[in-house]
């Protein structure tokens, strides 16, 4: 093993052999074959039983579609596109191992201070990266499309957030299930259109 595999070993990055690539994909037989979008928020309650954790909360919206559409142009347009408290960030799992799928993740709310700059690239990238991993490993997203596809994250991190486990792994199961949603292309308008009045339907930041 050469002194750069070692070096990229602590960084989870293994070694430095390029594994085989997959297969292109016919247009037609795309699974991700066009822009898609996904959405979804994870809550739960407070450890101590206070009621909702509204200060943890996670909420995804989601983009994702294939070389040459609308994603990808955002996808570079986020990326290269940094503001002061605005920022677009790849997800990766480990340094120098970003996933596949390319993803950048951007802030749904303004960074004022360096707790929440950390929460963003710290627990919250973690839980992104893993999510979009874990989906074309269990098939979500198909591997052998995943060199042409490009997913853009907007993520939610309040001022006050204080527990950096929820953070990571609400974002992990909230960005996990707006893949899956958006792949699968759900909610189904007929679902939506069927129980979007329901009373027992209801948003957890809706005026009371």
């Amino acid at each position: 093993m050469s002194i750069f595999d070692k070096i990229l070993g602590l960084f989870g990055g293994g070694s430095s052999e390029a594994a085989p690539a997959a297969k292109p994909v016919a247009a037609g037989s795309r699974v991700i074959d066009r822009v898609l979008v996904g959405e979804s928020l994870v809550i739960d309650n407070r450890p101590d039983g206070s009621g909702l954790d509204l200060l943890n909360v996670a909420h995804i919206d989601l983009i994702i579609g294939p070389r040459g559409s609308a994603a990808e142009r955002a996808f570079t347009r986020t990326l290269t596109t940094q503001r002061k408290g605005v920022n677009g960030l790849l997800a990766v799992v480990a340094p120098n191992m970003m996933t596949k799928p390319a993803t950048v993740m951007f802030n749904k709310v303004t960074i004022k201070n360096g707790k929440q700059a950390v929460q963003m690239f710290g627990p919250a990238q973690r839980g992104v990266a893993m999510a979009v991993m874990d989906s074309v490993a269990e098939g979500v997203i198909p591997a052998n499309e995943a060199d042409d596809v490009f997913i853009c994250v907007g993520v939610f991190i309040d001022h006050k957030a204080d527990i950096d486990e929820r953070i990571q792994d609400w974002n992990y199961r909230a960005t996990k299930e707006a893949i899956k949603r958006a792949v699968n292309r759900e909610p189904k308008v007929g679902d939506v259109v069927q129980t979007y009045k329901d009373p027992t339907v209801s948003h957890p930041f809706q005026a009371k």
